[in-house]
């Protein structure tokens, strides 16, 4: 029972973090499945579940983890670079990292 609890105790420390992604109209959803495949090891369906969540809501988190982690995804993402599939695209997307 001890051995339960402080997997559970480790499980929370480790998911204090998120990466959420913002939504915009400057990147495709083959850009969006694009950079959570390579950047946050996501399958194809959920990545694009994802771009789905982010085109209708505004926002979609996209990773979890420790802070360091976490970070570092989002700097990833926010220097992926523009989407070569629409010319307006001038940036990467935006992403943050929220505690919770």
């Amino acid at each position: 029972v001890q051995e339960e609890i402080d997997t559970m105790t480790a499980t929370k420390v480790v998911r204090k973090f998120k990466v959420v992604l913002f939504n915009d109209e400057e990147h495709s959803y083959d850009y969006v499945v694009e950079i959570l495949t390579k950047i946050c090891k996501l399958t194809r369906e959920q990545a694009f579940r994802c771009a789905v969540e982010v085109d209708l809501t505004g926002r979609t988190i996209v990773f979890y983890g420790e802070r360091e982690k976490c970070v570092e995804v989002s700097h990833q993402i926010n220097d992926y670079g523009p989407d070569y599939r629409m010319p307006r695209s001038l940036n990467s997307m935006e992403s943050a990292v929220e505690g919770f």
